[in-house]
């Protein structure tokens, strides 16, 4: 049952325990039945066997007296009720026996193993004459010097099975139908009573996304607790890193202001070999400091409940400004973008990742930019939607050691371009911290081509 539902478990825990109580349940209402059924029907021949005891008792008695016990099946041959009463006491005694029996006999039960009860009767199943299952009683009876008789009587227990197998058809279809109506009963309760929990996750995978930032709306005392303590847990996260932006804003104020004055001190010593040196050491420094600091910026914020940004508005304010930065250069920058396109993230990051792709793009191109922004559906169920940024440009592009060169930080193949070398780095380490990423490889326009992947929504 892994991966399954909390409520299918619960569903079919409930079916299986409800199965097993009606089954059960069913079993020993079936047997009670039976037995009591039985029970009547032995207590019939008990009043049949104490009639013929009285009558075989009667003293004076006719050798022709035809016993009436007033049922007219032990008239009707072979109905499958029977009596007989057989002497004991001599050798091959008188046997005197009900017409329904017509010529046969019925079976002893001493002869089959069956003891005598406490009242001391015989009773049993036993074969009649024609087949049937015959529930069958006998008792001795001792006259003294009148002599000693085994008085029977048998009854067909058809009319026990008949009767039992009715009760059980009645049963069998009461307890489908209460099993149902209880099946039903189960599923509203779990569909209701996990809906609070629904809701919850629902709430959840909002903030998540960034459609909301607590859980709000009314629980069950039940489920009270949990969302009290998740708003809890979400307001001590942006505590916590808002404490770290505040700590990262302080240390770069704390390292920049030196290395500033150590620049200005050895920019007026240009000359001097040494201050030349510290002077380039230094924009080495300042250079690290600033990517490091832009990276904690970053870890720091993307911890927290994501935000939403739309991309089309955000690349077309982008294209304008890069239109304009290269207005000299006359570089077309076309822009198609899915309008439901989201990004999972702060707009200043997707802004600077997608900025530094196209201004290199700009940079490299001949005359032409292409940016294009598709969305990629969750390849597998419970993941998001993937955003696909990918620029083009129609430049001179790159070969596979070049692309290979131009991702490591501070890397640059022309120095007669502008720039630190640091814009794919910074990119890659943005999208990195994103669960993103960034590859390079050669344009159907003819130039580069750099896909940025980014989580969507």
């Amino acid at each position: 049952m892994r991966g399954s539902s909390l409520a299918t478990r619960l569903f079919l825990s409930a079916t299986a325990w409800l199965v097993v109580i009606l089954a059960i349940t069913g079993f020993v209402l079936s047997s009670v039945y039976r037995d009591a059924t039985e029970r009547a029907f032995d207590r019939r021949l008990n009043l049949y066997l104490r009639t013929l005891i009285a009558e075989v008792a009667t003293p004076d008695e006719p050798a022709d007296h035809q016993f009436q016990l007033g049922e007219p099946l032990f008239e009707l041959p072979l109905s499958g009720w029977y009596w007989q009463i057989l002497r004991t006491d001599v050798e091959k005694g008188e046997t005197r026996a009900s017409r329904s029996l017509w010529d046969k006999k019925l079976p002893k039960l001493e002869d089959q193993g069956f003891e005598l009860t406490a009242a001391g009767i015989r009773l049993g199943y036993v074969d009649g004459p024609e087949g049937q299952t015959l529930r069958m009683v006998e008792r001795p009876v001792d006259l003294g010097s009148d002599g000693r008789f085994l008085v029977s009587v048998a009854g067909d227990a058809s009319e026990i099975f008949d009767e039992t197998r009715s009760f059980d058809y009645y049963l069998g279809g009461t307890f489908t139908a209460l099993g149902i109506v209880l099946l039903l009963t189960t599923v509203f309760q779990v569909r209701f009573g996990l809906a609070p929990l629904k809701r919850i996750s629902e709430a959840i995978a909002d903030i998540r996304s960034g459609r909301a930032e607590r859980l709000e709306g009314r629980f069950p005392v039940e489920i009270a607790p949990l969302a009290r303590e998740t708003n809890a847990l979400i307001d001590a996260n942006r505590e916590i890193v808002e404490r770290a932006r505040t700590h990262v804003g302080n240390l770069a104020h704390a390292v920049k202001t030196p290395l500033s004055v150590i620049v200005n001190e050895a920019s007026t010593h240009v000359a001097d070999p040494f201050a030349a040196k510290v002077l380039e050491q230094a924009e080495v420094m300042r250079d690290q400091v600033a990517h490091h600091l832009e990276r904690a910026r970053i870890a720091a914020r993307v911890t927290i409940v994501a935000t939403v940004t739309e991309v089309a508005p955000a690349l077309e304010a982008l294209r304008r400004t890069m239109e304009k930065i290269h207005r000299d250069r006359d570089i077309i920058i076309e822009l198609k973008a899915d309008p439901s396109a989201k990004f999972r993230g702060e707009r200043q990051d997707l802004e600077e990742m997608a900025g530094n792709l196209v201004d290199n793009a700009c940079k490299w191109a001949a005359s032409q930019v292409s940016i294009e922004v598709m969305v990629e559906p969750p390849a597998e169920p419970g993941a998001g939607p993937r955003l696909h940024i990918i620029v083009d440009d129609d430049g001179r592009g790159l070969s596979a050691a070049e692309r290979a060169q131009v991702s490591r930080r501070g890397q640059r193949l022309d120095e007669s371009k502008p720039g630190s070398g640091l814009g794919l780095s910074i990119v890659t380490d943005l999208a990195g911290l994103y669960g993103g990423s960034l590859s390079l490889r050669n344009a159907p326009i003819g130039g580069l081509r750099a896909e940025l992947e980014l989580p969507g929504v």
